[in-house]
């Protein structure tokens, strides 16, 4: 089986910052998951490093209605990269029939449940991502890496109920 699955969150290279951070692949692999790694941000066109970036404004529903902004912390607009990366997502999941996602929590592209408020104070506030919210609005379950590491113990099934194996 094949999970769309946020590229920073399987080691690759791809944070803001160019740090690599613990993979869960081993995980998915225990499961007998397949990942399709992606990084919306590179995707849209963004370096590795960069600057880093949070949505002005709202969430990616604002983004996507034209209501908010993602700017870096020079403040420079740089919505266009994000939509373009969301949308180059979309479209690898699409094209590999991927319906379900485990995506980076708290990402201005992937956060699932909560993201930056737009100040880069560190303040939280619940909303999705540019490219979390394509991809839910378009069909695909998703899930950030806090969720999958707090349900890895119950399996596959009950991480993403209703999926034929």
């Amino acid at each position: 089986m094949r999970l769309l699955v946020s590229a920073c969150l399987l080691g690759e290279n791809c944070r803001y910052d160019g740090v690599v951070r613990e993979s869960i692949f081993p995980y998915l692999q225990a499961m007998g998951i397949t990942p399709v790694g992606v990084c919306p941000e590179v995707l849209g066109g963004l370096s590795v490093p960069r600057l880093p970036s949070e949505i002005k404004g709202g969430g990616g529903k604002g983004v996507w209605s034209f209501d908010s902004v993602v700017v870096n912390k020079e403040g420079k607009d740089v919505t266009d990269a994000f939509m373009i990366g969301a949308v180059r997502t979309l479209l690898i999941a699409i094209k590999e029939g991927i319906r379900f996602a485990v995506l980076k929590s708290k990402s201005p592209s992937c956060g699932v449940h909560e993201i930056y408020d737009g100040s880069f104070s560190g303040r939280l506030v619940k909303g999705m991502g540019v490219s979390a919210y394509l991809l839910s609005v378009n069909g695909i379950k998703i899930i950030d890496e806090i969720e999958l590491k707090s349900k890895i113990q119950m399996g596959f099934s009950a991480l993403f109920p209703n999926y034929p194996l």
